[in-house]
């Protein structure tokens, strides 16, 4: 593999050359037809060069490093058996760029790195700066709100720790809730049983259930009811204790739902409430808000842990930041 190199600044140029011990992982390490390597030279403007096992680099002094803290990251991660798409190889740069986070960006002697989550089907690690420091609040606060646009993986990360905490019996319960707002708290003219009528609401909350757990065990552990999806609507008048509980799409609760479902906060449980406060449902648009309403109320307060996304955190397809920074742009 051999390209036109990408310029630097005179006298500034930094060369390396890497040495991988397993040439059967290179494959998947470079991406078909190199676009690993294209997307490292975009990004980070450093010139690749890659026969047999050895990889050469050649930029800045600051690229050049960037480059290889990437590559011997994404080497490390393919020996622990982790697929490399590219919002991974994106998710990397980013890691490699934050200072503080050197203990996450490589495990030295290919260990596990030292913030993940372990669940029965896989096990998760963080892919920008804010997952690493939501994933840290999730374990060392009691009530968590995870603020951002979508695709950041607000509820994703939280159902994944609370079912690592269920596994352990750190927690006996899982609930996970979200407002049914197309239908308010009225459910009764939808067609069908209960969970007909709401399943269609907590559908997103199911896909990440079954990302963490073998299918069996989900149906299993629902119907036992160490794990309960419900509207919000079901939890008044409880005291939810010993659980772990996860609130998404907060931001279309009213002020008066929010207040009710942080006050059914119990013992030995630990809350997590998802959203992004510049997109509601309600009528009354932001300011109807109750996950608004909540942030400008507990911010500060002590336990309670507040942790916000930006664009550079969405984890899906490219495509997805790029289409949240043009409607962002726009409203601003």
């Amino acid at each position: 593999m051999s390209r036109k190199p990408v310029p630097a600044q005179a006298g500034d140029r930094s060369r390396t050359e890497l040495t991988f011990d397993r040439p059967q992982s290179l494959s998947m390490l470079f991406g078909q037809y190199d676009r690993n390597l294209v997307a490292l030279e975009n990004r980070l403007g450093v010139y690749i060069t890659a026969r047999g096992n050895r990889v050469g680099l050649e930029g800045t002094a600051e690229q050049v490093a960037l480059a290889r803290d990437v590559l011997n990251d994404l080497y490390q991660r393919i020996q622990r058996g982790e697929e490399i798409d590219g919002g991974l190889v994106d998710a990397s740069i980013a890691m490699a760029a934050e200072p503080t986070l050197d203990g996450i960006i490589s495990a030295e002697g290919g260990g596990a790195p030292s913030i993940m989550i372990r669940t029965r089907k896989k096990t998760i690690v963080p892919r920008t700066p804010a997952q690493a420091h939501y994933m840290r609040e999730l374990i060392s606060h009691d009530m968590i709100f995870a603020l951002g646009p979508a695709g950041t993986g607000k509820t994703y990360l939280a159902v994944a720790q609370a079912v690592a905490q269920l596994i352990t019996g750190s927690v006996q319960r899982l609930i996970l809730s979200r407002p049914a707002v197309e239908a308010g708290e009225r459910l009764g003219f939808l067609p069908g049983d209960m969970k007909e009528k709401v399943d269609p609401y907590l559908r997103p909350l199911y896909d990440a259930l079954y990302d963490c757990l073998p299918a069996e065990q989900v149906e299993r552990r629902i119907a036992s009811g160490e794990i309960e999806i419900a509207p919000i609507a079901f939890m008044r008048g409880r005291t939810l204790g010993d659980a772990f509980v996860i609130l998404d799409e907060a931001q279309n609760t009213t002020p008066g739902q929010m207040k009710m479902f942080l006050t059914r906060f119990g013992q030995n449980s630990r809350m997590v409430i998802c959203g992004d406060p510049k997109q509601t449902d309600l009528p009354g648009g932001v300011a109807a808000s109750g996950l608004a309403d909540a942030t400008m109320r507990l911010e500060g307060v002590e336990g309670i842990s507040l942790v916000r996304f930006t664009v550079a955190d969405v984890v899906r397809h490219p495509i997805v930041g790029r289409i949240v920074e043009a409607y962002e742009g726009r409203e601003a």
